[in-house]
């Protein structure tokens, strides 16, 4: 199925936006905010914690940050499968997490890079660049699902069901034409053409809707969550706690981190917008704690399942 949009006005009108630019703007602006409140609550913010009491609490944080790393690989299987890919192993699994480490390395895109050289080798170059550039895609539709649950509390967040409505054979080869036109850094590094066309060749999607994989990015997300949310438990103990309002604001703060790389990981703008969404809610200066504490969390899970593959590659080049 070929889509023909290169003459809509808005598709041409869209493409002279610079969003690099806005997006750096953005991430000035969100890591700005974070150090902001910092310096005018700097009084009242104490990193210090009994690991005898919250011990137990911050391993949990941490092994659902390792789950979540779990989830996503199983879920980039399983697009990979739904491309018309099949894997026995788990080798695939393997190398996600081992690279998962190199979406902090400046650039964002490094991680993309290795896992599209994986592929390649084992599948052809069409399934190893879509399955790579689509994945975020699915994380953002899986986050976006999830925080559309505050439809309970406004009618606004039905629009974020709509991502979900393109994910599927029909539209899937439109998505890629887009993605493919905004990542043009990534196509640069692996000195791909940015192809018009071809986008159906050597690709055979299986199914109609990628369930499994969607899913598992919805667990993805709901799994971070919950580290966040015992170390939010860890520093404030409360019954007024609104599990569902948490979710929707972490999840529409993680996804503005996904799509707003400015920084490694998503670092500052995720952190900036949970801090401006929660508003007083919570005391910030438990948020900002919390948040500190789940980013070191998050990242040393990332750290400790990539330190295999950071050895090899250092042992590589002494």
């Amino acid at each position: 199925m070929r889509f023909n949009t290169g003459n809509q006005p808005y598709l041409k009108f869209l493409k002279k936006i610079d969003f690099g630019g806005l997006k750096n703007i953005f991430f000035i602006l969100s890591l700005s905010y974070f150090c902001i409140y910092f310096l005018d609550n700097i009084d009242q913010i104490s990193f210090d914690i009994n690991l005898e009491r919250n011990g137990i609490n911050l391993s949990l944080s941490f092994l659902f940050c390792v789950l979540s790393i779990y989830l996503n690989a199983y879920a980039w299987k399983y697009i990979v499968r739904w491309f018309g890919k099949e894997f026995k192993s788990n080798n695939l699994v393997s190398f996600y997490v081992l690279t998962n480490i190199l979406k902090y390395v400046p650039g964002g895109i490094w991680h993309f890079v290795e896992r599209f050289n994986f592929i390649k080798k084992i599948s052809n170059p069409q399934i190893a660049l879509y399955s790579t550039l689509i994945e975020p895609y699915f994380m953002l539709s899986g986050s976006f699902l999830l925080a559309s649950l505050g439809l309970i509390f406004s009618p606004f967040y039905f629009f974020l069901i709509f991502p979900i409505v393109f994910l599927n054979r029909k539209f899937i080869f439109l998505i890629l034409k887009r993605l493919g036109s905004l990542k043009r850094k990534v196509l640069e590094v692996l000195r791909l053409p940015n192809s018009n066309g071809k986008f159906e060749e050597r690709i055979n999607i299986i199914s109609f809707f990628p369930t499994k994989a969607l899913f598992l990015e919805i667990g993805f997300v709901l799994s971070k969550f919950i580290g966040f949310y015992i170390c939010l438990n860890t520093f404030y103990a409360s019954n007024n706690l609104n599990f569902i309002f948490l979710l929707v604001i972490f999840s529409l703060s993680w996804s503005l981190g996904l799509v707003v790389p400015g920084a490694p990981g998503g670092v500052g703008v995720f952190e900036a917008c949970l801090l401006l969404f929660v508003g007083k809610s919570i005391p910030q200066n438990i948020i900002f704690i919390s948040l500190v504490y789940f980013r070191v969390i998050s990242t040393s899970a990332d750290l400790l399942l990539s330190l295999p593959f950071l050895i090899r590659k250092v042992s590589k080049k002494i």
